[in-house]
């Protein structure tokens, strides 16, 4: 068995498409998804040069990301993979407000307790949250961010790597090849970047 442990932010929609083919990967290739928290919000911090839009656009991201940091330090990581799921979808498809209601709705959608939304609003898991978000980035560069894969083989190898940001999410056989192209061009040895212009929207209304 394969291991894809993936760093996301609920509100990048990029992440959101990477981790929905990596679900389709599951089924066609032999390998397991672990989600894992970073965010967007801290990356930025401080950072020059930001576009206005995308400066308001962060303000409110530290919301989900507590919360989510938060059901996996009380319950474990595998309630991500659920969490991620539910607060996904209503970001990305019925772009719900970021506020407690969402988070409760969420929450209640995959069985876990609604007091988890009071950790939107608080620092309590923000060391948990800085510590996930650099395991994740370390090995790729703290200049990138979501989506971000580590990929352990059979052997035990890993490699780590940015992307794929993809549009549309390819499903079934197109998402086992696209894996395996993948893992051939981040395991070879400096391999560096690939990359063209967007020419879509991430997630289309």
């Amino acid at each position: 068995m394969t291991t894809a442990d993936m760093w996301f932010d609920p509100r990048c929609p990029w992440a959101w498409n990477a981790s929905r083919w990596l679900l389709e990967v599951e089924r066609v290739r032999d390998v397991r998804v672990r989600f894992h928290v970073m965010s967007l919000s801290v990356l930025n911090e401080g950072r020059d040069g930001l576009e206005e839009w995308y400066r308001e656009w962060l303000k409110p991201g530290m919301g989900p990301v507590r919360v989510a940091v938060a059901a996996e330090q009380k319950f474990g990581n595998e309630v991500l993979r659920d969490l991620y799921t539910a607060l996904g979808n209503r970001i990305h498809h019925d772009r719900a407000v970021l506020d407690r209601d969402l988070y409760v709705a969420a929450l209640t959608e995959v069985g876990l307790p609604v007091e988890l939304a009071d950790a939107a609003d608080s620092t309590d898991h923000d060391e948990a949250l800085l510590a996930s978000h650099h395991v994740g980035l370390e090995p790729v560069g703290e200049d990138l961010g979501t989506p971000t894969i580590h990929v352990t083989d059979q052997a035990g190898r890993r490699t780590a790597f940015f992307g794929p940001v993809v549009a549309p999410i390819p499903r079934g056989e197109a998402a086992g090849r696209l894996w395996d192209g993948v893992l051939l061009v981040s395991g070879t040895d400096g391999f560096f970047e690939l990359k063209r212009a967007r020419t879509r929207r991430p997630i289309e209304r």
